[in-house]
């Protein structure tokens, strides 16, 4: 088998040391915490064994611990002053061991890590990952997934379910670079993280030196501002002396929110009002979970989501390799990104009713969020802020979604200024769905089974963040469940549907305020079969062309 996603993970950040991990592993599940003297046979990382691609279709226990094995060895050529072991996710609880020693443990299953290696390094090397996934039993950042699964809860996955890698420096390093876009000044702000003082950017076409760990302002003249219709990006590279380079990207943009002359407050790029007509995508492939098969299927569901017209994508309770980033940047697709959700058992009353009777709760009561823990909200902060700093460069994104249905919400009114004062560049909805706290830069609803009415709010950007969930099951196509969504029996009536919610649910509505809209979904995900394709991707249900004819209806 071909060594599965070996393409270099994290091009915004790129050097050419690289040596890829994934591929075959020897994996071990078992009651017992020790490292096993024997395993159980081969997995394909980095597919989670709950997934067919991993070859083991296991499903992981709590009271069980998943062990991984991996021999590998290093050209000396490679091996420089500094070795760097990544892993860019582990569902959910990580100890990593070299040769015997103890490199250290990781808690949370969606954000990446690293150690650095080289003073356990031999000829050959021995590779231990020792996980345990508590899964919805625990207060830990799980996402969607359950182990009573069903619905709108999704199959659990455990273990190396992202890339892992190695890369080599030398003791001058580049550790990182941060950008920050400034169109109303015509400059960009970067920030070079290094162990000295000074480094080399290539940028505009020619070398300067540019000062580390601080923040250097650049004029750009001539802006080519970022827009879905022309994504420019401007590539520069970083080098300290012959010590190190990496190469990377920024774009000239603004995601911001404004008034318009009815007092209406609208989303906007680039100082301009934009309608952002989205659709939610979760990132599930039916062979992989969350892991995709090859970084061609990130580029098919991407031109997917353009070809039916969407400009923007609600990247749904789910962190993506690095690579998903950058190809939305490049195809101009506006990116809505979530916060991955924890806490314990979640109450119907908290997270359903609201979807009926419209009830919002003060989000102190830890109790009715599954909140009780004050380990677990800090320990959420801290991936939250984790989260920002990880995807803070990538253009694309234009909205963090803080908390999604009250799933583990907590704290919305002191959460919130944490997160936006780390940065400034983004909008803001701190409670996707109900429970709004009456903060941040939107008023948040979803809207499912009846009409979209829009609240009398001028105080706040009114989006819609789901709707819809139009439902054509295809035979052979699909998992049999329970689906609450409106069902149809052909692509016709379908398209009808479609655009008969359309028409009156969003173009109808954006003269009296409406600012955005994310349509449920974009594929269909297990048991749920409202997406545009099936969840095989082998069965597009509707021509796109019809479905991009309605959405090109919807302009501010």
């Amino acid at each position: 088998m071909k060594q599965p996603l070996s393409e270099y993970p994290r091009p915004q950040f790129y050097r050419d040391s690289y040596v890829s991990l994934n591929g075959v592993w020897e994996y071990k599940i078992s009651e017992n915490s020790e490292i096993p003297q024997s395993f159980d046979g081969e997995i394909i990382v980095p597919f989670s064994p709950e997934s067919p691609l991993s070859g083991v279709n296991k499903t992981l226990q709590p009271n069980e611990f998943l062990f991984y094995k991996k021999v590998f060895k290093l050209d000396e050529e490679f091996v420089l002053d500094k070795v760097i072991l990544h892993f860019l996710a582990v569902d959910q609880i990580a100890e990593v061991y070299l040769n015997g020693h103890f490199l250290g443990k990781h808690i949370g299953g969606f954000l990446p890590f690293e150690f650095e290696i080289k003073e356990y390094l031999e000829e050959e090397n021995t590779l231990i990952v020792k996980v345990q996934d508590l899964s919805d039993t625990s207060y830990h950042s799980r996402g969607k997934q359950r182990l009573k699964h069903g619905g709108i809860w999704y199959t659990p996955q455990s273990g190396i379910w992202l890339p892992v890698w190695l890369e080599s420096v030398r003791y001058k390093y580049i550790e990182k670079v941060k950008f920050t876009p400034d169109i109303d000044k015509e400059e960009i702000i970067i920030n070079v993280t290094a162990n000295v003082d000074e480094a080399i950017i290539h940028i505009f076409g020619i070398d300067r030196p540019i000062a580390c760990n601080k923040d250097n302002h650049i004029k750009v003249k001539n802006m080519h501002l970022w827009t879905p219709e022309d994504p420019y990006l401007y590539f520069v590279r970083i080098s300290i002396d012959e010590y190190d380079e990496v190469s990377s990207y920024f774009a000239m943009r603004k995601f911001s929110v404004i008034e318009d002359s009815k007092g209406y407050k609208r989303l906007a790029l680039n100082n301009k009002p934009i309608f952002m007509k989205g659709v939610l995508d979760q990132g599930y492939y039916h062979e992989g979970l969350l892991t995709p098969p090859d970084y061609d299927a990130y580029i098919k569901d991407i031109e997917l989501a353009k070809s039916l017209g969407f400009n923007t994508i609600r990247k749904h309770i789910k962190i993506e390799i690095p690579r998903w980033y950058f190809e939305c940047d490049k195809r101009g697709m506006i990116v809505w990104q979530d916060f991955v959700n924890g806490g314990t058992d979640y109450k119907i009353s908290t997270i359903t009713f609201p979807l009926i009777f419209g009830i919002h709760h003060s989000d102190h009561n830890y109790k009715a969020f599954g909140r009780i823990s004050e380990e677990g909200r800090k320990e959420a902060i801290e991936e939250f802020k984790q989260t920002v700093e990880y995807l803070y460069n990538s253009p694309c994104i234009a909205l963090w979604t803080i908390f999604n249905e009250g799933w583990g919400q907590f704290d919305a009114k002191e959460v919130y200024p944490i997160i936006a004062a780390l940065d400034k560049t983004r909008i803001y909805d701190h409670a996707s769905g109900w429970h709004d706290q009456g903060i941040s830069d939107t008023k948040s609803l979803h809207v499912y089974f009846k009409k979209v009415k829009l609240p009398k709010n001028k105080g706040r950007a009114i989006i819609v963040s789901e709707f819809g969930g139009l439902v054509l099951p295809i035979e052979g196509h699909q998992i049999k469940g329970n689906s609450v969504y409106t069902k149809f029996k052909d692509a016709e009536s379908y398209l009808q549907a479609y655009k008969k919610m359309m028409e009156r649910d969003v173009v109808a509505n954006i003269d009296k305020g409406l600012a955005a809209t994310i349509y449920t979904q974009l594929t269909d995900v297990e048991e749920e079969t409202n997406g545009f394709i099936t969840y095989d991707r082998e069965v597009l249900k509707v021509d796109p062309q019809k479905i991009k004819e309605i959405n090109d209806k919807i302009i501010i």
